[in-house]
């Protein structure tokens, strides 16, 4: 269960990335890059018992559905 760590974090710095990108498109995949690793990130928390990080990642979670709304034009 540790290894998810890894991709986990591979997947927030790449999201990152993509999040300050100027093309929509790729500020959308930004989002649901973080959503991944946010839902990796919960896996091995609920494995270490790391219950912070937990709803750090549901809190960061909720920002990425905000922000995915309002990167929708219109």
């Amino acid at each position: 269960m540790n290894f998810i760590q890894w991709p986990a974090m591979l997947g927030t710095v790449i999201a990152a990335w993509l999040i300050g990108a100027q093309s929509r498109h790729r500020r959308k995949l930004g989002i649901w890059c973080f959503m991944l690793s946010n839902a990796l990130w919960i896996a091995w928390g609920r494995h270490d018992q790391a219950y912070a990080l937990i709803a750090l990642k549901l809190a960061q979670a909720a920002l990425n559905i905000r922000g995915a709304h309002k990167n929708e034009p219109g």
